[in-house]
Parts: C-alpha cells; structure tokens; sequence
C-alpha cells in the first residue's frame, strides 16, 4: 500500500502548516500519527486527517503534559517508528525591547519543550527510528530582530548532535530539518495585504531560487531524514531555496 505503512509517528506541532503537511503527507501513505498543539485546532485537523490520526491537546512547555502525551501514544500506537519535534512559536524579539517575559516564553517552547519531548517519549522509540528537529534558517544567518528566536534555534541544531550521540547505542538516529521562507499561510494573517506583499517581495528577492518554499516540500524532507537517511545522523537538511548556502 503506501509508503509509510504500519508506521508509527508523532508530530508536535502537527495541527497547522509544516506540520500538518507532514502528517497528511505520512496519513496517506499508510502511517498512524499522533499530532499535538495547544489548541482545539488540533483536534480539529485530526478529524481531518481521518481515522489514522489522533489528536494530543497539551503544551510542550510542560513536562507535565509531555509525560501525559507519552502514555497516551503507548495507549495508542504502543513504539514510535519517528518522532518530529516540530512544535514552536515564532515573532520578532528587537534586542533593544524583548522583554525577560517574551524571552522564556520562546525558549521555555522552542527549546525545552524539544528537549523534554524527545526525553518523554524516546523509551517507546524502536531501533532504527529517525527524530528529527526543526530548526530555521535564522540560526545560521544574522536577521534583524531575531536574536532570541535564532538563538533558540542554534541550540536545538546543537542539540540534534547530542542527542544523536546520547541514541546511537540504541540506532536511534537524530537530525534536524532547517526551513527558510515557506508559504504557510501565516504571513497574510499577521500582516495586511500591503505589508504582506512588501514583506514577501523582499523575501524573495533575498532568496537564491526566488520564492517561498511549500509545505509540501518541507513535508518530504522531514520524511526522508526520518524515514529513508538510514546512514545520517548529527545532521541538519536545510529546505530553503539556498538562502544559508548561496
């Protein structure tokens, strides 16, 4: 049947953009998934996605409610083919005015929420199964008002390598994915259709290929470094069009 039969996968962050992409990417190819999110939009993108996928309401901020989600996925799936730690927030952070508030908000989610997901939840992971962490392109670039996300993002590139070496006695590889601009959606939401259009144009003029990337494309990589990069490990897979290359 399909690709990705009688696997067994959870997606933080999986109810909206790259990771819903990946989880209706994996559904269709036969997998079982469990998708997490704070909100009921993820139950509600579950009930999209069909019957091989369950919805886990809950905070990656709280180990509390990483410790819950483990047990709900052995109820569910019983051991993890992968796990893609995919859950966290964006924004701009100026160095001049981001507050102490809005600095452990972004790390206590982009940060320890990856670390303590992937301690919860790596006993029901088999030999052979792929993590992979997203990352960003910001960790590798100086951008304007992004020091605490791109800082965030750094350590969770750092971190793939560590843990990688902490899970390879188990063949348990880790990899990060690193996404540059993709067409989520999220940026007519945040901004007018002016601005939008201003910021995107500016975007791609700064990207080598000369466009946003989609979901769909970053869906394939995070299933191939998960999936079929049996020989990777400690690695980051950057999707986006060449911006931290070229």
């Amino acid at each position: 049947m399909g690709a990705y039969r009688d696997k067994n996968v959870v997606i933080t962050g999986g109810g909206a953009g790259m990771g819903f992409a990946l989880a209706k990417l994996l559904v269709d190819g036969g997998a079982r998934v469990v998708i997490t999110g704070r909100s009921q939009g993820t139950v509600d993108a579950a009930r999209d996605l069909g019957a091989n996928a369950v919805a886990v309401r809950g905070d990656v901020a709280s180990v509390a409610d990483l410790g819950a989600l483990a047990e709900r996925v052995e109820d569910e799936l019983g051991t993890l083919d992968a796990l893609f730690v995919n859950a966290g927030i964006a924004g701009a952070t100026p160095f001049g005015s981001t507050t102490e508030e809005v600095f452990d908000e972004m790390f206590a989610i982009n940060v320890k929420g990856a670390f303590f997901t992937v301690q919860e939840l790596a006993p029901l992971l088999g030999t052979g199964a792929g993590v992979v962490l997203t990352t960003s392109a910001a960790n590798a670039i100086g951008m304007l008002d992004t020091s605490v996300y791109a800082a965030g993002k750094a350590a969770l590139r750092s971190m793939a390598r560590s843990l990688a070496r902490e899970l390879l006695p188990r063949g348990i590889r880790v990899n990060a994915i690193s996404p540059g601009p993709i067409d989520t959606g999220i940026l007519e939401k945040m901004m007018t259709g002016e601005a939008a259009a201003q910021f995107a144009s500016q975007v791609v003029a700064a990207n080598p290929m000369q466009r946003f990337g989609t979901v769909d494309e970053f869906a394939r990589a995070a299933a191939f470094l998960a999936f079929d990069a049996t020989y990777t490990t400690g690695a980051e897979f950057t999707v986006d069009g060449g911006r931290t290359q070229l």
